[in-house]
């Protein structure tokens, strides 16, 4: 099929490449535009855009897609089906209907649930025991759209926001090639999303990394896996900033000792939670590099009782 594509981050590269790799045509890759990033603050391309300049592929970065004369630009292309993955911008009802077999979106969850930003880390965060992605046909709602196929993904015990990432973006990768040949050979089976099953997700900001120490354990220890490795979870420890990279729950301990260091020994490092103990596996310390709590533990001194606490 003639393909115009449309993605930005890391997680739609992958579906990009396997659409190339399926003998598909793509006429059009359309990305966000350039960004400055770093502490030079130089113009930085998109994943996808890296992805399609190495593969020689014409390339599109319109700062409002919705615009007449970008509307039309697309036009011109005559796409048979156009693959949505993480674009960034919401398509006019006019794009939604110009390729013969639609608009086809990736989504990375198990629609209805989690429609909206962020699906991944916040299947962590919620302790989901399935994750998985979505292939629709799109209307002009946010994840709204026809279902096509489904695929389950599993989660491990220690499965980090950064883990099922790559993992449900394979599978998505996966599943849109096998959707859109499903398309083509007329194939495919549309199944409206049941509305009163349907929930939403916010955006991740870094701010959601403050430790509550008020929270349970379980809680929080699922909060540091979702939230790695962006923005990351972090605390206070003697005013400066600890990021707690990995960590295991425990039993027990009083709860008005919240955010209190419980325990500590040359590899141990235990933290009083609202209900049950944090023990903390890995570490980071402001202007430090990453590193397990017992390498930590060797040049900081960390006292019992000492109050972590929120920035």
């Amino acid at each position: 099929m003639r393909v115009i594509f449309m993605g930005t981050p890391d997680f739609s590269v992958k579906t990009l490449e396997e659409i190339i790799s399926a003998g598909h045509e793509v006429a059009l890759v359309v990305t966000q535009q350039d960004k400055p990033k770093g502490r030079g603050k130089s113009m930085q391309p998109s994943p996808v855009k890296e992805c399609a300049l190495k593969h020689g592929l014409e390339i599109f970065q319109p700062k409002k897609i919705r615009d007449a004369e970008n509307v039309e630009y697309l036009r011109k292309y005559r796409p048979d089906i156009i693959i949505v993955v993480a674009f960034g911008q919401i398509l006019t009802k006019e794009i939604l209907e110009m390729p013969p077999y639609g608009c086809v979106n990736v989504h990375a969850s198990l629609l209805p649930k989690y429609r909206g930003a962020a699906p991944i880390q916040w299947a962590v965060m919620n302790g989901d025991a399935v994750s998985g992605v979505t292939t629709m046909r799109m209307d002009a709602g946010i994840d709204t759209g026809d279902m096509i196929e489904k695929a389950e993904v599993v989660l491990s015990d220690d499965e980090t926001g950064g883990s099922l990432f790559e993992r449900l973006a394979d599978e998505g990768a996966r599943l849109c090639v096998h959707t859109m040949r499903l398309i083509e050979e007329g194939r495919a089976v549309y199944t409206r999303q049941d509305e009163s099953k349907a929930t939403h997700t916010g955006m991740i900001s870094k701010q959601m990394g403050n430790i509550d120490w008020e929270q349970p354990a379980e809680d929080i220890e699922r909060l540091v896996r979702g939230l790695n490795p962006w923005p990351s979870a972090y605390t206070r420890l003697n005013g400066k900033t600890l990021k707690i990279w990995r960590a295991e729950t425990e039993r027990g301990g009083d709860g008005k000792d919240a955010g209190k260091v419980v325990f500590v020994s040359k590899d141990q490092l235990k933290i009083q939670t609202g209900e049950g103990i944090l023990s903390v596996l890995e570490v980071q310390m402001e202007g430090k590099r990453r590193m397990r709590t017992e390498d930590f533990l060797r040049g900081y001194e960390v006292m019992e009782d000492t109050v972590l606490s929120q920035s």
